[in-house]
């Protein structure tokens, strides 16, 4: 959408028209009113796909009529995340340099006296403004051009928090590191530094955190933020009075949909790994958001499981750990893998379908799925990865449920077809 869509959209008669026909499918929509070019088709129908999206994402949010960019939606906070960062932050005044839709500012909003709102595109700045007024937020101050300009036009200290999420497509291309992206973080870490006390900035999950330290001095911790098992952001905590030397604080945070924390794990990630002899009765999959902390090292100190291996983030016990932050599989069998055994394994146990994951495997689930005519499957289980020998290997399991059973699936199909 470019800002003379915008603007157009804008339009009384044409927001009338978007809200009348809020519960269309966006290509019928389109279809239906293509010949009229008197009206922006396209672009309501692509804030009706969009607004089917932010049902998902943005489930309180979605309800107050807001308008968005597809490509903007797409990149923005979910609502949960966004509800979590503003908990961490608070007091007078603080700049968010990567607006965007605005959702984080949105939220930023209700725990400052005074939010700055800073957007380098004109079309994203006059959707959030829109956005703003809807939802009836007056204490956000807009700043439409270089985020890094008006930073330097603020005198220095003027914020409690700077809050920046840096664009990681620039130019077509996606990246990770902090230093490819818009703004570089680790070029402007001193700027920050002048001008607030606090930093926030959101990474990519993807990002890698070791070895952070050295191109952003004053990290004082890291947050992994998962919601429904996926993990979504890396939050990276900066502190002006973080003394050189000092230990980064990891913590991996599960979140409700409200974002409301339902699961909290801290560490240093140095913790010591216990490897257990071989698979136990029960299989454990940490989330997401743990393994990418560096954290499962410390879950399985708390709760007293064992690894799998010592190269992956597999656990394994004898007992049932009901609310276990992850996946918990019943063991069926633990197999050798090797390509002219496996398939009698599966006739054996009668696998035609399963779900399938990897860690340390040569060969990637697809090409498993392939090689052995696989279909899927919500009730098996099976994970491809080495014992303590560093055998390949393969685990059947079971999902399990409340009581440490899992549903019902006959184990073994003997026959002379096997």
């Amino acid at each position: 959408m470019t800002f003379d869509e915008l603007r157009q959209l804008l339009l009384p008669e044409n927001l009338g028209l978007l809200n009348a026909h809020g519960s269309d499918d966006p290509a019928d929509f389109a279809m239906r009113f293509q010949s009229r070019h008197d009206l922006p088709s396209r672009v309501i129908a692509e804030q009706l796909a969009c607004r089917r999206k932010a049902l998902k994402k943005l489930p309180g949010l979605s309800l107050k009529g807001l308008l968005y960019a597809s490509l903007a939606l797409e990149q923005s906070s979910g609502e949960a995340a966004a509800i979590y960062k503003a908990s961490l932050t608070g007091g007078e005044r603080l700049i968010d340099l990567t607006g965007g839709l605005g959702i984080d500012t949105v939220f930023f909003s209700k725990a400052f006296r005074n939010v700055v709102y800073c957007e380098r595109d004109p079309m994203l700045a006059e959707l959030a403004t829109y956005n703003f007024r809807r939802l009836g937020i007056v204490n956000v101050q807009i700043c439409q051009g270089d985020s890094l300009t008006t930073l330097h036009s603020f005198p220095d200290g003027h914020f409690d928090w700077i809050f920046v999420d840096p664009a990681r497509r620039e130019g077509g291309r996606r990246s990770i590191g902090l230093g490819a992206a818009s703004p570089d973080v680790t070029a402007a870490h001193d700027l920050f530094l002048r001008k607030a006390s606090k930093i926030m900035i959101k990474a990519s999950p993807a990002l890698e955190l070791s070895g952070l330290k050295e191109y952003l001095p004053s990290l004082s911790e890291i947050r992994v933020v998962s919601v429904g098992g996926e993990c979504r952001e890396e939050l990276l905590l900066l502190d002006r009075s973080m003394t050189i030397g000092a230990t980064v604080k990891r913590k991996a945070l599960l979140l409700a949909e409200d974002g409301s924390v339902v699961h909290e794990t801290s560490g240093a990630g140095d913790e010591s790994r216990t490897v257990a002899q071989r698979v136990l009765k029960y299989f454990y999959e940490p989330d997401a958001a743990i393994i990418k902390a560096g954290l499962t090292k410390k879950l399985a100190l708390d709760l007293g499981l064992s690894f799998m291996n010592g190269s992956v983030d597999y656990l394994t016990a004898e007992g049932f750990i009901p609310d276990f932050p992850g996946r918990i599989f019943r063991v069926v069998a633990v197999e050798r893998y090797t390509p002219k055994t496996f398939r009698f394994f599966l006739c054996h146990y009668g696998i035609t379908g399963a779900a399938i994951q990897r860690r340390d495997f040569p060969l990637r689930p697809d090409e498993i799925r392939k090689k052995y005519r696989l279909l899927e499957s919500d009730s098996r289980y099976l994970f491809f990865t080495r014992n303590t020998e560093s055998e390949l290997v393969c685990v059947y399991g079971l999902k399990a449920v409340a009581g440490g059973e899992a549903p019902f699936v006959q184990d073994r199909i003997a026959g002379p077809e096997c």
